[in-house]
């Protein structure tokens, strides 16, 4: 079965894949998952002719993992600049196995310094690492070496740079949305008879069913080639709007949808190429909303794992599914005029070519139906950006959505957290006061978790003495009693500020340290981070205080009454 759930027709008998490279060794044909071929001829390379049939080799046997004219292309380049690399060398090498680690790493030095260029060092690297020349040896330990990640910008919009795209996108939208909507109106009273024949309303009405069977106003073709629409006055102009645009998105309108779409629910803008028109779900007794099957392609997530789907409802004005209504409304005329001239064909986003005799190149992309053309280009992206006075939108919008969201949408939890929500500017910045907040409160564990009082050389009679170490004033306690005095247990007063430790109480506080340790491993680890942890920590620093060697020497002079007491402390006998 194929990923959409059509049964796969097997090929026929014989059928024998052709290899991608041909026989001559020089010229290698990648075919696309559309099923379209491009030639890649290495005599072009200036590089020896040994050369070019080793790089040729290696990039076939790349090329049968990928699935579109773009990897092939990015490859190409990469692969372009490597042999011109080695051809500017003073000795160039006549093949593969003469390369040097020498000549490697100044093809690293040369690109280590941006990130474009440390792409092509990852590249020619995996072409190089399939030579089995070069699987071993000094070369192969150069070819090892890691190539730092390029990071990730992080750029989003910040919310007026957001409220501005979003303005423009649905001006131009909406105001075709509604035109086509009105026509469509217009176009159906006429189909059924409801109009009085003869009118104005009636003449439009007929002119939009010429227009919905064949994508096009009737027009008049002059003997110089030139094609006019009939009718400008009735229409009310020749402009799109008022001929072909009555039932038809254009591009950009196509476009301002894509941004509306990618801002509500973060898809990439390669999606819009392939996605099919949504399906409205059986809902049982339900009226006043439906709910659409959205199926989304991602063909980097791997084979098997292209396809989503998403239920996104309409239930109301403001809801998600809004948009995807509006949407079907907007390209009903396009995706119906597509499905008659190219059967089977059920792509959403659609639209009618300004320009229908200008076919696109990229054949990674779908192939225009009669004037009708699918998805949006870079160069559609682009156009929109420059209306804005900036570039494509797409990336920029995605980003801002999946950090508003605060969600993985389409792409795994590593990549949400690592590309999306880490390097995003806005994001660091709205976390600044958390991030400060977050510090100040681990400054503030650890100075509890720390030896609160001071250590002094003798004893002061003016003290009074605890189980644990001396008070130098219980009436200022961080934990009074209901009554007077302090109310802590024995323990806590290692954290207390009064706190006072002199050689005498060595002894005593370096086996309740060991009896401690010892707890830790009877205690599983709740109970012993529950009631112990705190007391642990501050006879550490203690200990760091004193010393490890006094520490250690105190412990041996630990009297029979510093056990008894240390006994009662752990078992919570002594009271405060």
């Amino acid at each position: 079965m194929s990923g959409r759930g059509h049964r796969a027709v097997p090929p026929p008998p014989g059928h024998q894949v052709a290899p991608p490279l041909a026989l001559s060794g020089l010229v290698v044909s990648m075919v696309n998952k559309a099923g379209y071929a491009k030639e890649f001829d290495f005599a072009d390379l200036p590089v020896a002719e040994a050369m070019q049939r080793s790089l040729a080799e290696v990039f076939a046997a790349q090329s049968k993992r990928w699935t579109s004219h773009w990897s092939a292309d990015t490859y190409w380049r990469t692969v372009l600049d490597f042999a011109r690399f080695l051809s500017e060398l003073d000795s160039p090498p006549e093949d593969l196995g003469d390369l040097t680690p020498a000549m490697l790493k100044r093809w690293r030095t040369v690109n280590i310094g941006s990130s474009t260029g440390r792409n092509m060092l990852s590249l020619v690297r995996t072409l190089l690492q399939r030579d089995p020349r070069l699987a071993s040896g000094p070369v192969a330990e150069e070819l090892a070496r890691r190539v730092p990640a390029p990071k990730p910008s992080g750029k989003s919009y910040s919310e007026a740079e957001r409220e501005q795209v979003l303005l423009a996108a649905q001006r131009q939208f909406r105001s075709a949305w509604m035109r086509i909507r009105e026509n469509t109106v217009l176009l159906e009273r006429w189909q059924a008879g409801d109009l009085a024949e003869g009118s104005r309303e009636w003449r439009i009405g007929q002119i939009l069913d010429h227009l919905w069977r064949t994508g096009d106003v009737p027009r008049t073709v002059f003997s110089d080639g030139e094609r006019y629409a009939r009718n400008r006055r009735l229409l009310g102009g020749g402009s799109s709007p008022h001929t072909w645009g009555r039932l038809f998105l254009t591009r950009q309108e196509l476009t301002s949808l894509a941004v509306l779409l990618t801002d509500r629910f973060a898809w990439n803008m390669s999606v819009y190429d392939r996605i099919p028109a949504p399906t409205a779900m059986p809902s049982a007794g339900e009226t006043s909303s439906v709910t659409y099957k959205v199926t989304v392609e991602k063909r980097r997530a791997g084979n098997g794992r292209w396809f989503s789907t998403e239920n996104i409802t309409d239930s109301g004005a403001d809801s998600p599914g809004r948009l995807i209504t509006q949407a079907l409304e907007a390209t009903a005329a396009g995706r119906t005029l597509a499905a008659r001239l190219a059967p089977g064909t059920d792509l959403l986003m659609v639209a009618r070519s300004f320009f229908p005799d200008r076919a696109d190149g990229n054949l990674d992309r779908p192939r225009p139906v009669g004037p009708l053309v699918f998805g949006i280009s870079g160069y559609d992206a682009r156009q929109f950006g420059l209306r804005m006075g900036g570039g494509s939108p797409f990336e920029r919008s995605r980003r801002t959505t999946v950090t508003r969201e605060g969600r993985p949408m389409q792409h795994t939890q590593g990549t949400h957290d690592g590309v999306y929500v880490l390097p995003n500017e806005h994001v660091q910045r709205a976390s600044r006061a958390v991030i400060q907040a977050g510090a100040q409160e681990a400054v503030e564990q650890a100075q509890a978790v720390v030896f609160g009082g001071q250590l002094t050389q003798e004893p002061d009679p003016d003290h009074g003495q605890t189980a644990t170490v001396d008070c130098a004033d219980e009436a200022t306690s961080p934990w009074p009693s209901p009554g007077e005095g302090c109310g802590a247990d024995f323990l806590d007063c290692l954290g207390c500020r009064n706190a006072r430790v002199h050689p005498g109480h060595h002894p005593r506080l370096a086996y309740l340290h060991h009896q401690l340790e010892s707890l830790r491993s009877a205690l599983d680890d709740r109970a012993w981070q529950r009631w112990w942890r705190d007391h642990m920590l501050r006879l550490e620093d203690l200990r760091k205080a004193v010393g490890p060697a006094a520490w250690k020497s105190a412990l041996k002079r630990a009297t029979t009454d510093d056990h008894t007491i240390v006994r009662l402390l752990v078992k919570g006998d002594l009271a405060p």
